[in-house]
């Protein structure tokens, strides 16, 4: 599994800090001192070319909307082919807190 290449001491650090975040604004506030404008906009683009791929739109559809490549769009589509099943497991979750 790729993801443990991933593992270490930094990635622990970052991913606890993003857990310990109690809400939007901290959220906002925290990738806004981490992250370009730019990165995160590309994260979110991904988690919706998920979202639009899971609901079963075309590239084409996909790439007008949110205006991805088509590399972003079938990297992201591997990932949800063959991945860790993360995006599926954000995405049903928040769909559940947005109810």
């Amino acid at each position: 599994m790729q993801i443990n290449k991933l593992r270490g001491k930094e990635l622990d650090q970052l991913f606890k800090s993003v857990l310990s975040l109690k809400d939007l604004e901290e959220c906002y506030r925290f990738f806004d001192d981490l992250c370009t404008i730019n990165e995160i906009q590309s994260l979110a683009q991904r988690l919706e070319v998920a979202r639009m791929l899971r609901d079963g739109n075309t590239y084409h559809k996909i790439e007008t909307e949110t205006g991805a490549s088509t590399a972003t769009i079938s990297r992201v589509k591997r990932c949800l082919n063959y991945g860790n099943d993360a995006y599926e497991l954000v995405l049903e979750r928040v769909k559940v807190e947005e109810k």
